[in-house]
């Protein structure tokens, strides 16, 4: 019998009862239902970070917004397709304050959440050339993107990016590209979950190399303004969030609400379609649409198949929040910087116990301190990691899923931990460490 902060014997007795083959290389939903079983059973309070949600309150300017449209009676009237006209415009203009990119309200458009967004990506712009497979994924990535191209019956490459940062990104990219197989590029900026941040010499890489192949790009935004090592809040003021829309015009942005607004219950989020990719022509798309624009093939094909549209009241709620932010009247940058003030603080306590910073550098910068970051510890590799973890009350999930070659490495999400349990937190650490000396 182990001498462990969470019962050894029912925690070996409950992952045996879970039916998971294998807890490091259990995806975050099976994580949590088995961590929610052993506190239920324990009594033990985990330090929770296998989830990527928000641990902070929902900006209330939505709230109260979704709550008078609710009272107007939206609930019982079918929202359009491609959004409400106040919400279309305020995305549009939060590109141009925030992004300093133009994108026209016509391909601005609200989705129920980035997951959606990204299911209907998938299914438009992987079809528009007969001859073409599927999506490149610069990982590490979010596991389920992955899962949605496996569910739609495409195939898709990926590599991790973290040997071929700089120069170095030209080279490996095109050696995907170069055969014309690949239809999109997707990865996210931050990245969930190694939160390395692409530079801008990286992203006009990627932009160059998407032209010259007529690829899309599809940017994964979903923690928006949240590199804390720049100050992204202020509209219409540099530095604006980099993205690959400086460089290309073969774009698709994915815009989530959930992090960056902590509004993530209500399944909200928006795409950004180029201008000229939503006016774009592929007569291939007429193999399963009644356009071959792609615009139209993605708002009356896909999203109408998908969902007929985005809840009506989030509209709301998110267009009064997003005005808001576009006049200056609400700092979501500022609201969020808790996350990495408390990554910063954790982060301290893992290294003070003997682990180590996974993906620590952007080029020849240290990484910024947001909602994610990697930590291992000599020895293991993630998966074991992750396993033994469970023991010491801290969960998490391993980098194996997300197609990182780092296989030492473990993903943790700093947004559920309170700062109250930080000293449990360097307890548990600190005794996993007298446990595992090396």
């Amino acid at each position: 019998m182990k001498n462990t902060p969470v019962d050894y014997n029912i925690v070996t007795n409950l992952v045996k009862e879970s039916g998971i083959q294998d807890v490091g290389k259990a995806s975050i939903r099976e994580i949590k239902r088995l961590v929610d079983r052993i506190e239920a059973a324990t009594g033990n309070k985990f330090i929770r970070m296998e989830m990527g949600i928000p641990g902070l309150p929902p900006a209330q300017i939505g709230v109260e917004a979704e709550i008078e449209a609710l009272r107007r009676g939206v609930a019982s009237i079918y929202p359009d397709i491609f959004g409400i006209a106040d919400l279309k415009t305020e995305i549009s203009r939060f590109c141009k304050l925030f992004l300093n990119i133009n994108v026209n309200p016509e391909g601005c458009i609200p989705t129920v959440g980035s997951m959606m967004g990204g299911f209907a990506c998938f299914l438009t712009i992987n079809r528009m050339y007969a001859e073409r497979e599927g999506t490149l994924f610069i990982d590490p990535g979010f596991p389920v993107q992955k899962q949605q191209c496996r569910v739609l019956g495409q195939k898709f490459d990926t590599f991790d990016v973290y040997e071929y940062r700089g120069d170095k990104l030209k080279g490996k990219l095109e050696s995907h590209l170069k055969d014309g197989k690949i239809s999109s590029i997707l990865y996210s900026n931050p990245n969930n979950p190694s939160w390395i941040c692409f530079t801008e010499k990286e992203l006009q890489i990627i932009g160059e190399l998407a032209t010259k192949y007529n690829v899309v790009v599809i940017e994964d935004l979903a923690y928006i303004g949240m590199d804390f090592r720049k100050d992204y809040s202020v509209p219409g003021q540099p530095p604006y969030q980099p993205t690959v829309a400086q460089y290309t015009d073969n774009y698709l942005l994915l815009i989530s609400s959930s992090k960056a607004f902590s509004y993530a219950g209500q399944r909200i989020g928006m795409m950004a379609i180029s201008d000229k990719l939503f006016n774009t022509i592929a007569p291939d798309l007429k193999r399963f649409y009644y356009s071959d624009k792609v615009g139209n093939a993605m708002i009356f094909g896909s999203i109408y198949s998908i969902s007929s549209g985005t809840s009506h009241s989030a509209q709301y709620g998110l267009a009064a929040l997003l005005k808001a932010v576009n006049n200056g009247e609400y700092d979501f940058v500022e609201v969020v910087k808790e996350y990495g003030e408390k990554a910063r603080i954790m982060k301290k306590i893992f290294l003070d116990n003997g682990f180590h910073i996974v993906y620590d550098r952007d080029e020849d910068q240290p990484i910024a301190d947001g909602f994610y970051f990697t930590y291992s510890y000599p020895g293991f590799t993630g998966e074991e990691l992750l396993k033994e973890m469970i023991f010491y009350g801290v969960s998490a999930i391993s980098l194996a899923i997300t197609g990182s070659q780092r296989l030492e490495g473990v993903r943790a999400c700093v947004s559920l931990v309170k700062r109250e349990q930080f000293p449990d937190l360097e307890y548990r650490l600190k005794k996993f460490h007298e446990d595992h000396p090396y």
